[in-house]
């Protein structure tokens, strides 16, 4: 046995490094069963963030896509839901030009969708064939220049069929909502089925299930006797999917968590230990399935923890479809990367991790106190400095690293996430915190958000750091505040309002709440009506809560990271903020990465950024990580 070494927190040799970060393996997005086949998405940061589609069959699996093909959609600009497959036959939009795909395998893909106006200006997502085979229903997205203007107007979205024969012809079936998802055929075909939703509402806030009948047949597509017949105020409806029977389910939050109903029926036909739903920032989402008799398996979502029945061991699910009685799925658990199951295998385990347990420890889960008296309750995961070649000095204590999820109406990971063992690996401590308005905790928790943002989110990852510190696990002296997007923003709002914070890390976060307000894409253009108030009349709240606004109230070394092409938090979000602080003369580091979306995708991206954190939080606390750093030129220190 070797001997465990002791060492300073902080500089532990450790064996996963940046490049297994994009190297590791791809990763699984979604899973369609298609009889004997199953076919995933893979995402493969080592190809430029590059989709993939896989395809498995008879004990082998093989790239369906060619080799040049991005399989993604920007629908919503999170786009989601960018193929499907069904007898044989894939379909998918690829990023270069948005456009719909049809492809057997083994043949030339064959474009369906009409060459629009301007490059991406017409989009397409969550799209199914017609059981005669003749057209697709999805959602579609169209961008135009004003008329009067070069300011581009706010996109249209709506339902559309597209025929199946490469003719480009196109029927709009359903218009006038401000937004669209989840369209679902009956499966005989004669109705279909949607979600639409207002502003300002997110499709969790209050969204409509609708029901139309259909008409289909070659040349000729309509609907007709469009019902309201589910959802509305205060109730958020997803999910809508037929049983083999013809009966049409969703989910609804009407009594809080969001459980299985159907047509016609005002108390739930199925119940989970947790929740089911989950908010649609994508399109694509499969929380549920019925096998062939109408039996149903679900997911649920408990504790920060997901749970399907018949696998324990792992503690995270996606895309549960079956095909007849053949369930497939994708799921990871805390010492195992995204895998796909298919008919009791797996049939794409992901690349073996060469770490020993001793690195993939499970988190504690843990509730604190938190409010502004102490009367409220918050939620995390928290990850202790895991290496089982060293030890620390019996007086010492780990720098803490809080991690601020996106959304925010998002949650804390459920499954393995090599970026956070890199650093519990190298003896940080981690808490991902499901602060109050994260999903997984029902409706009543994701309100409590409503209003606060920047307040309810900011106190909670106080919150926790002080609990942590409390119970005599983490070093007040190293408190770290890390996130991307909106939790970027709680980041910034940390460090503007709280003095805990010894050290922030913000990537593509939000700065200035005026300026996103005005300068966002459709999508989320009134997502700050609820959670901060209506612009323009509560612009003083607004200004209020923009850490750029108050300066002053910085004193922590920051690393600020994004990347150039960002659409939904914008680079000058980031600038404004790294310009004012180097003004101050306050430690500041920024990175812009170039080509980088909301998110970074590109594997370069990915290992210069966590080797430059590193590096960083090695110049601002006095130590010398073992290895992985980066030059890092840090304004003012």
């Amino acid at each position: 046995m070797t001997a465990v070494k002791q060492a300073p927190y902080g500089t532990w040799a450790s064996p996963i490094t940046a490049d297994m970060l994009v190297t590791g393996g791809a990763v699984i997005t979604e899973v369609v069963p298609d009889g004997d086949t199953v076919w995933w998405a893979e995402s493969r940061p080592g190809e430029g963030g590059r989709v993939a589609i896989m395809r498995w069959f008879d004990g082998t699996a093989q790239e369906i896509t060619p080799p040049e093909a991005n399989v993604r959609t920007t629908v919503h600009e999170y786009g989601g839901g960018s193929w499907w497959a069904q007898n044989g036959t894939l379909w998918y939009v690829d990023h270069s030009d948005q456009r719909l795909r049809a492809l057997t395998p083994g043949c030339e893909p064959l474009i369906l969708s009409a060459e629009p106006p301007e490059p991406r200006a017409w989009r397409y997502a969550d799209f199914r064939p017609t059981p005669d085979g003749h057209w697709l229903i999805g959602v579609a997205e169209r961008h135009a220049i004003g008329a009067d203007s070069d300011v581009p107007c706010q996109p249209e979205n709506l339902i559309i069929a597209i025929a199946s024969d490469g003719s480009g012809c196109s029927v709009d079936l359903a218009s006038g909502s401000d937004f669209y998802g989840s369209p679902c055929l009956s499966p005989e075909g004669k109705a279909l089925a949607w979600v639409q939703w207002e502003h300002p509402n997110m499709p969790w806030d209050d969204s409509s299930l609708k029901l139309a009948t259909l008409q289909s047949s070659k040349g000729s597509i309509a609907i007709s006797q469009v019902q309201h017949v589910a959802g509305g105020q205060d109730e958020s409806i997803v999910e809508p999917a037929w049983s083999p029977d013809g009966t049409l389910h969703y989910l609804s939050d009407r009594s809080d968590l969001w459980q299985l109903y159907a047509l016609g029926q005002s108390t739930p036909v199925f119940t989970a230990d947790g929740e089911i739903g989950y908010p649609p920032w994508v399109h694509g989402l499969s929380r549920y399935g019925f096998d062939e008799t109408g039996q149903v398996l679900a997911a649920s979502f408990k504790g920060g923890i997901d749970h399907l029945p018949g696998f324990p061991e792992d503690t995270s699910f996606y895309s549960i479809r079956f095909s007849g009685n053949k369930l497939a799925f994708a799921s990871a658990s805390w010492s195992r990367e995204l895998a796909v199951h298919f008919d009791g295998k797996i049939v794409s385990d992901p690349k073996p991790l060469p770490l020993s347990d001793g690195y993939l420890q499970a988190p504690e889960v843990i509730s604190f106190p938190t409010g502004s008296d102490g009367s409220d309750e918050a939620h995390a995961l928290y990850y202790a400095p895991a290496n089982p070649e060293y030890s620390a000095p019996d007086n010492e204590k780990p720098p803490l690293i809080v991690l601020a999820h996106g959304g925010p109406t998002s949650a804390a990971r459920s499954q393995i996430s090599l970026a956070q063992r890199f650093w519990t690996s190298r003896g940080f401590a981690v808490v991902d915190v499901n602060y109050r308005g994260s999903s997984g905790f029902g409706r009543r928790y994701r309100q409590k958000l409503n209003g606060e943002w920047g307040i309810a989110d900011v106190e909670d990852c106080v919150a926790v750091a002080r609990f942590l510190v409390d119970r005599g696990d983490v070093d007040v002296q190293r408190l770290i505040i890390r996130g991307g997007s909106a939790g970027g923003f709680t980041v910034l709002s940390a460090l503007a309002f709280h003095d805990l914070f010894t050290a922030g890390t913000s990537l593509y976060g939000v700065a200035d709440l005026e300026a996103l307000a005005n300068d966002t894409h459709k999508f989320e253009s009134r997502y700050l009506d609820n959670l901060i108030g209506s612009w323009p009349e509560d612009a003083d709240i607004y200004a209020q809560r923009s850490p750029i606004n108050h300066l002053d109230g910085f004193t922590a070394p920051m690393i600020v990271m994004q990347g150039s092409d960002d659409k939904i938090v914008p680079p000058n979000q980031s600038r404004m903020i790294v310009d004012a602080l180097d003004a101050r003369k306050l430690p500041v580091a920024y990175l812009e990465f170039a080509g980088e979306q909301h998110g970074f995708r590109q594997a370069a991206t990915i290992t210069t950024a966590i080797r430059s954190e590193l590096s960083f939080y090695g110049r601002v606390f006095g130590f010398t990580p073992d290895g992985e750093t980066v030059p890092v030129d840090i304004r003012n220190l």
